[in-house]
């Protein structure tokens, strides 16, 4: 957690430091994303505007890069960035690229072992006897353990949705020397925030298989 936390804040610094470095060809998150897309021959993919916070996402289910309003209207190296790798995961989409479809056919179960964890998490922290359970261990074991696969599987999308972002952006010419440097470094760190998030998930998931496993004679 304590790492997690970190590298997020590293992250929405990252973020600061490159949303102050503007684009030299001035394109905004959104028309840099139009422009990938473009490029892909992708024409069934809307660009829109969501609110928060670094709160962007491809949705496959609807066929959506949705940006939030720094990206979407920044015209910075930041903005450029995040969009192109959101992009990223429609070009994965559009070619069929396997993890993300894995991750896909998860989503629906993977929303089920969290919405169990909460509970699990609860009865642990009132400390009721439910958790010394070995049936109550075993769901829990199956709940974190696709929690943990989900998260791994996650990696190697969000990593190659970078490297598709980059390669383009710099092939393209719309981001060259420092401002694909730039990029880059955000999207590294960006990139970190999930493996802290899948070492997180096995932790939890060694924790589980030792209170399952470890304590029999």
């Amino acid at each position: 957690m304590v790492i997690g936390m970190i590298l997020n804040n590293v992250l929405k610094s990252k973020f600061r430091k490159y949303s102050e470095v503007p684009m030299t060809n001035g394109m905004s998150g959104a028309e840099i994303a139009a422009a990938m897309l473009k490029h892909y021959g992708i024409y069934d993919v809307q660009v829109t505007h969501v609110e928060g916070h670094l709160t962007d996402h491809y949705n496959p289910m609807d066929k959506t890069v949705n940006l939030s309003t720094d990206v979407y209207q920044g015209r910075s190296v930041s903005a450029a960035a995040v969009a192109a790798h959101e992009c990223g995961h429609a070009v994965q989409h559009a070619t069929a690229y396997p993890m993300l479809k894995m991750r896909s056919a998860l989503v629906p179960v993977v929303n089920i072992a969290a919405g169990l964890q909460q509970y699990l998490f609860m009865f642990g922290i009132a400390g009721f006897a439910l958790m010394k359970s070995p049936i109550v261990l075993i769901i829990a074991l199956v709940a974190f353990g696709l929690t943990a696969l989900f998260s791994f599987i996650t990696l190697p999308v969000e990593f190659d949705a970078s490297r598709r972002a980059l390669a383009w952006l710099d092939d393209t010419g719309f981001a060259r020397g420092a401002q694909y440097d730039g990029a880059k470094d955000a999207l590294t760190w960006a990139a970190m925030t999930y493996v802290a998030a899948a070492l997180a998930a096995l932790v939890q998931l060694l924790y589980l298989l030792w209170r399952v496993f470890g304590n029999r004679n």
